[in-house]
Parts: C-alpha cells; structure tokens; sequence
C-alpha cells in the first residue's frame, strides 16, 4: 500500500530530526498536490500504525492539498485551476497548460517545548 510506504519515510525522517533536537515531537504538517494518489484517511491510518512503539507514537498528522496550477497561453497568468470553470480568471480563454502538481513534502514538525523524550 502506496500510503504505508508514506507513512513510514515520515516517521524515518521525523524520528531523526527528533533525536537530533532530544525532543518529542506532537504534530506534523505535510502538503501534497491535487493529483497525488494520496488518501488522506488511509494515510492518517497507516501513519498511526506504523508510530506504534517510536518516538512518533501519539503524534498529529495534518495533511493539506495544494491546488491544480495552470499557465494561460493567451496572457501568461498563473492561476489555480477551478474544475468547475476551467477558464483562464484573466482573459477567460480555455487554451492553457497545466503545471506539474505539487509534490509530497513535509511541511513543519511540532515538537514539544522543552520535552526531552527519555530515548536515547
């Protein structure tokens, strides 16, 4: 499964960056594009399984989707793309190109205030 993987490159990268600050961390924030294959309840399961017995184990995960981007080809203006109206905001042409989509990134690490989490 897709998001077990996820979860499981987060908790490697979050549990070194909290043995590095000997700090427990609380909450994550990740961000990922409208197109990625991500779901969101499946990943929020997985990582939740996959923290059991880590540092990571109690931790928040918020995830948060970036919209679809696209370039005019008429007036050069960047804007997100409404699935509803897929028209260019600016001069209402159709004619545009879609952007690549944001990839998967881990936004923020909270950590709590000065928690030394006894590991290590």
């Amino acid at each position: 499964m897709h998001e077990t993987a996820v979860a499981q490159s987060l908790i490697e990268v979050i549990s070194q960056e909290a043995e590095k600050r000997c700090a427990r961390p609380i909450r994550a924030k990740i961000s990922c594009g409208q197109l990625n294959m991500v779901n969101d309840e499946v990943l929020s399961f997985a990582f939740e399984a996959v923290a059991q017995g880590t540092r990571c184990e109690g931790m928040g995960l918020e995830i948060e989707h970036k919209g679809l981007q696209a370039e005019c080809w008429v007036c050069n203006h960047t804007f997100a793309v409404d699935l509803a109206d897929v028209r260019c905001p600016n001069c209402g042409t159709e004619n545009f190109r879609l952007l690549p989509d944001a990839p998967l990134l881990l936004e923020e690490i909270e950590f709590e205030e000065g928690a030394d989490d006894g590991e290590g």
